[in-house]
């Protein structure tokens, strides 16, 4: 499918919101990329570049954890737009300045990107993949090389994010052959092989290796000169006897009827995935990177591995939850237990909302939440109810449940002015979403830890230093870092990163994370 920047900058607005290994090099001009993610089909060749040192990302950088500040001075051509500087969210509508890199340079943002881990609070993951989205300027070492473009767009194939990572692809309006890798495995995850081989083949500067030039004039129907290529690249050693055997296979798979197939690679790429798939022998997604979930979403699915695919990627943050919505009440449930458990309780309580009934919603909506916070699906599952759950009169667990979902959605504020606290920790929960969290009573540790941020924002010296340099996109980086580690039992990062969030301009992130913080009970 093709994201357009509008749909992309919708999937952001409306989603709710395990690192890869990742490879660099140093920056400068005649370098290759900063970061690599190891699962990337070799779908074209990739020219080697020469007198470059390969360094592993996670390697103790230059300036200690990127938050120093920078110790040289870099000069860059003003000549032209720089692809680093592409984006697909405005600044009036991403909430981040233009300059939001500063004086930041290309090596400690690319690490600071790649590091950032993979499980965020909803609030902190959106406002993560705004960042790696925004349209802001390029980073003043940037030279025009679109290295932390790179960055990025692996970055949010790590996360899952694929049809954001193709229109950021689109927007750089490049063929490079490391853009086209990364289009290539976004169109097989996305189902779109078709569009995949036909942009192989309008570009004819890209050579294309041979198991991507084999499955492409299979799909065209050439069937004759991939069984050519196969017999011409074993006799030049161009291919391995597995590769052999598999490719030999997708072409006929009757002539091996009854065979052991060959044994899936390590890692598994977009394309092995495909011709596995192609066989008959699809491989299970749920061991994969995430980004492979996307292609367990499509009809060719069965309605269970559907549902599980989506629930990765909602929880993710980087599909609608509108996805889950319609996947969960698509048919009656086939069983009980597991994700069926998960399917009756939702219907139930959708048949309710929908017919208004307070009564139904009451009865239901413990069930499904309790549910929900099994596949911590809470945030989605707010906003796609809170709106319908204020105009009804709940009474008991359901309207305590009701008002933490409220708290969880868009409508924090109005759920929060129309509230009557009966308890110290809701008092709490309302003071945080109306602005007030400074002067309310904190029920408990982690609530202390989240007032003091709201009273005296206070944060570390490696954060001050890159608030005071000018380097407010690696503070916001640092923040959500900070607040990770507080969710892991550490209470001074919930303070720090929470100061730091609201020192660099994201109070409304930092109130949706305190809340977070307290409802979702995220706690290692």
């Amino acid at each position: 499918m093709r994201a357009s920047k509008a749909s992309v900058l919708s999937l952001i607005l409306a989603a709710s919101g395990s690192a890869l290994p990742v490879a660099a090099q140093e920056t400068g001009a005649g370098t290759g990329p900063l970061s690599a993610i190891d699962w990337l089909s070799q779908s074209v060749a990739t020219p080697a570049t020469a007198g470059t040192t390969s360094r592993a990302i996670d390697e103790p950088p230059v300036a200690e954890a990127g938050r120093a500040l920078p110790a040289t001075v870099t000069t860059s051509s003003l000549d032209g737009p720089s692809p680093d500087g592409v984006g697909l969210i405005p600044v009036a509508v991403s909430g981040l300045p233009r300059d939001l890199w500063g004086a930041g340079l290309t090596r400690e943002i690319a690490e600071a990107l790649v590091k950032h881990p993979d499980e965020d609070l909803p609030a902190l993951r959106q406002l993560f993949l705004t960042v790696l989205l925004a349209e802001v300027a390029a980073p003043v070492d940037a030279g025009g090389r679109g290295e932390l473009l790179l960055v990025r767009i692996d970055k949010l194939l790590a996360l899952g994010a694929l049809e954001q990572a193709a229109a950021l692809i689109e927007a750089a309006g490049e063929t490079s052959p490391e853009l086209f890798r990364r289009a290539f495995d976004v169109a097989l995850l996305t189902g779109a092989e078709e569009r995949a081989c036909q942009s192989m083949a309008s570009e004819p500067h890209l050579a294309p290796t041979v198991p991507a030039r084999i499955f492409c004039l299979a799909r065209s129907g050439d069937w004759d000169t991939a069984a050519l290529t196969i017999r011409t690249s074993q006799a030049l050693g161009q291919i391995s006897t597995d590769q052999e055997a598999l490719l030999s296979r997708f072409l006929d798979p009757d002539l091996y009827e009854g065979e052991p197939v060959p044994p899936a690679p390590n890692p598994v790429t977009p394309l092995d995935w495909m011709i596995y798939s192609a066989i008959g022998e699809p491989l299970p997604t749920e061991g994969l990177p995430i980004a492979f979930s996307y292609a367990e979403i499509s009809p060719r699915s069965g309605w269970k591995a559907r549902i599980e695919a989506a629930e990765r990627l909602t929880r993710a943050g980087t599909i609608p939850p509108n996805v889950i919505l319609g996947l969960y009440t698509e048919h009656d449930p086939a069983a009980s237990g597991g994700v069926w458990d998960r399917v009756a309780a939702f219907q139930a309580f959708e048949a309710a909302i929908t017919a208004k009934d307070a009564a139904r919603v009451a009865a239901t909506l413990p069930a499904v939440w309790a549910k929900m916070q099994e596949v911590e699906l809470e945030v989605p599952f707010a906003i796609l109810f809170s709106k319908a759950l204020i105009e009804l009169p709940l009474e008991g667990e359901a309207a305590d449940i009701a008002f933490r979902v409220g708290l969880l959605s868009p409508y924090a504020e109005t759920v929060a002015n129309r509230a009557q606290p009966a308890s110290a920790e809701d008092a709490f929960l309302t003071a945080i979403a109306l602005g007030k969290a400074a002067s309310a009573l904190p029920p408990d540790s982690l609530a202390r830890a989240i007032s003091a941020a709201f009273r005296a924002p206070a944060v570390s010296a490696e954060a001050q230093a890159l608030l005071d340099g000018n380097r407010k996109g690696e503070a916001i980086i640092a923040a959500m870092d900070d607040i990770g580690r507080g969710v892991q039992g550490d209470l001074r990062g919930v303070t720090e990163g929470l100061s730091l969030l609201r020192l660099a301009g994201q109070e409304s992130v930092a109130r949706r994370t305190a809340l977070e913080l307290m409802i979702l009970e995220r706690r290692g």
